[in-house]
């Protein structure tokens, strides 16, 4: 039997809480499309043009904390959009909320993300800011989308539901936008990718820092939560060691947030009286988050990795290059404008702003080769 998108929107229907975001009650695009031209959902759209975009497929070479091809199985900042996607459908399955929309989410949140990870975040803030303007990776992925991939002959962007794009506008993570106030919070299929983020990244990075051996498992049983995998690992398996051992440990403890999060988030919802999406809406203040035991184990292990690992020298320097290449291949751009592709010279937009769109859309690679071209520095 082929499923009509009629008949899968009532699927939905009869699947989806009271409270998720329904297909066929979609807010649409800014730029019409004819809804029957296509079978497929309106987020499920979303998700396949996120996944066929150039920007996803750049973020291959794109820093997540080691330096992109510094390792076979370091994570880049495209499989960590994966990940965060595999988890965000998880969580939205549990929750009964929209796995479609959640994924399109968790898949294009970093699509704007500059080389060399936050350091190459901060470098560009730095410029933007001497500007008169600021860098942020978030708005920039909505850049991304909006305008700068270009896919159909009508329209610059995606065009993608404006759910999305108020998932991308308020995605919000310890990292992402950290104190920045919204009036109101995301859906909470947007919840749940700014979640599915924290999980994705606090638990990879650990696996990365233990690959490299720049942390060790026995800096990391002096924490609650690492106790409290391995111990689960103990009983299920008995004793482990090695690769398989970190494995197991650090599954369970993505396990253990995934866990916490949903019963935390069904009590929210169950207090506070949400049975609709206009009650989320409506609603001031986050409803999917950690329980406080849980959120005080994930702070401690997050400053011992910020302290030990993001900021270990061996990584600080990777990322001190990098910051120093994006200043200086900026200036050089801003210099000589005509070295720019003719695609990034957008009328009505300042020229610092076409600099800054083509330097963030840089895999690492291109951009040490751009440096080393134009430049002529090593």
């Amino acid at each position: 039997m082929i499923l009509t998108r009629k008949m899968l929107e009532e699927r939905e229907a009869q699947r989806l809480a009271g409270y998720a975001n329904f297909s066929s009650k979609s807010k649409g695009r800014f730029h019409e499309e004819d809804r029957d031209e296509d079978e497929r959902l309106c987020f499920q759209k979303d998700v396949d043009r996120v996944v066929h975009s150039k920007a996803f497929r750049r973020m291959e070479e794109k820093t997540q904390v080691f330096r992109a091809g510094s390792g076979d199985h370091y994570r880049t900042r495209l499989t960590h959009s994966i990940e965060v996607a595999h988890i965000g459908r998880d969580v939205a399955r549990r929750m009964g909320l929209n796995e479609d929309l959640a994924a399109a989410i968790c898949l294009a949140h970093d699509l704007g993300h500059p080389p060399f990870a936050h350091g190459g975040q901060d470098a560009l803030d730095e410029i933007m800011r001497s500007y008169g303007g600021h860098f942020e990776h978030n708005e920039q992925s909505r850049r991304v989308v909006e305008v700068l991939e270009r896919q159909y002959p009508d329209f610059e962007g995606l065009n993608l539901t404006k759910e999305t794009l108020e998932g991308l506008m308020k995605h919000q993570t310890a990292y992402d936008q950290a104190g920045k106030e919204f009036e109101k919070a995301a859906h909470l299929e947007g919840q749940v990718a700014n979640i599915a983020d924290e999980i994705a990244y606090t638990n990879h990075d650990m696996d990365d820092g233990l690959r490299s051996g720049l942390i060790t498992v026995d800096e990391l049983r002096q924490f609650e939560l690492w106790k409290q995998g391995e111990e689960a690992v103990v009983r299920k398996y008995g004793e482990l060691e090695g690769e398989i051992f970190v494995r197991r440990v650090i599954s369970t403890i993505i396990s253990l947030m995934v866990e916490d999060l949903c019963q935390m988030t069904e009590h929210n919802l169950k207090e506070n009286g949400i049975r609709t999406l206009e009650d989320v809406v409506n609603f001031q203040g986050q409803l999917m988050h950690f329980s406080e035991g849980m959120r005080s184990m994930i702070g401690g292990m997050r400053k011992h990795l910020y302290d030990n690992f993001y900021m270990h020298p061996d990584i600080v320097e990777g990322v001190d290059r990098g910051k120093m290449m994006i200043k200086e291949l900026f200036d050089f751009y801003m210099n000589n404008k005509e070295q720019l592709p003719v695609t990034f010279l957008r009328e009505g937009d300042a020229l610092e702003i076409n600099v800054k769109d083509y330097i963030a859309g840089m895999t690492d690679g291109f951009l040490v080769e751009e440096f080393e071209k134009q430049l002529g520095k090593r």
